[in-house]
């Protein structure tokens, strides 16, 4: 929920997008996952739930009272399962906890107070919008890939100051939540729209939870992970930072390059 079938492109550029949204994967992004000629970060692409802002606690808090108004009991543990998962995941667990409502009743009560909430203060991560604002006058372009809803999610980036996002991928637009990659190679097809020269190996992922960790790495994307609520797996295929204070966009950069030399290197020794 934190992280929940949130399910949406909510596209900051309908027109276009809409079309791309609701096609099904394309076969010919396979293709995608050859390397670029000419390394270059040309996005990024951020996690809402526990990477830009730190909703959970509104979650929890939601789920919690929603749980015990039908006279069951809700503790971390439970809520901590839940996070970064799908709507329509957590909205089953939440059944199986005691909740007797259908799975969108839930989603749309949760999700309303959670909007409540943001609302009356939107509770940033620490070093998050100073990361993209600086992607920003760089050059670098930003989408949000989120489980949340669109409604959550246009709340979230109506506050910003400026018009950091081109896009918004959310859990309302994509068949599979995470883990599943769609919500990233969604977002990666709908950048190439401008920008046929883009591939996944230009793009970066920042993620906080394991589903969306899993479903950044499937994707093919470089991937970052900053763990807040939970631990996330020590990975091979995933750069860990602790927090996003003091990041760069040249750190972030620097993830795709050394992504293409070590792929050289590999190249080489074969």
């Amino acid at each position: 929920m934190h992280g929940i079938s949130r399910r949406c492109v909510s596209l900051l550029r309908p027109q276009r997008n809409a079309r791309t949204a609701t096609r099904p994967v394309p076969r010919r992004l396979e293709a995608m996952h050859s390397l670029p000629s000419q390394p270059l970060l040309k996005a990024a692409l951020w996690d809402m739930d526990g990477t830009l802002v730190d909703t959970e606690p509104y979650w929890i808090a939601a789920e919690r009272a929603l749980v015990e108004s039908h006279g069951g009991t809700w503790s971390h543990q439970q809520a901590m399962q839940l996070v970064g998962q799908s709507l329509l995941h957590s909205a089953a667990v939440l059944q199986a906890a005691g909740v007797r409502l259908e799975a969108r009743e839930i989603v749309n009560t949760l999700s309303a107070q959670v909007i409540e909430q943001v609302r009356r203060n939107v509770p940033w991560r620490p070093g998050a919008r100073e990361l993209l604002d600086e992607l920003h006058q760089a050059g670098v372009r930003c989408a949000l890939v989120t489980m949340s809803e669109g409604p959550l999610a246009g709340v979230v980036v109506e506050s910003l100051p400026k018009p950091y996002f081109e896009f918004m991928v959310t859990g309302d637009t994509v068949t599979n939540g995470k883990p599943h990659p769609e919500a990233y190679l969604t977002a990666v097809e709908l950048l190439r729209v401008d920008d046929p020269t883009l591939t996944i190996h230009h793009c970066v992922a920042l993620e906080d939870s394991v589903p969306g960790a899993t479903a950044a790495i499937a994707s093919g994307v470089v991937t970052v992970g900053i763990p807040h609520q939970v631990p996330l797996p020590e990975d091979p295929r995933m750069v860990m930072w602790d927090t996003l204070v003091g990041r760069t966009a040249a750190d972030v950069g620097q993830l795709v390059d050394n992504r293409f030399t070590a792929a050289n290197l590999l190249e080489g020794a074969n």
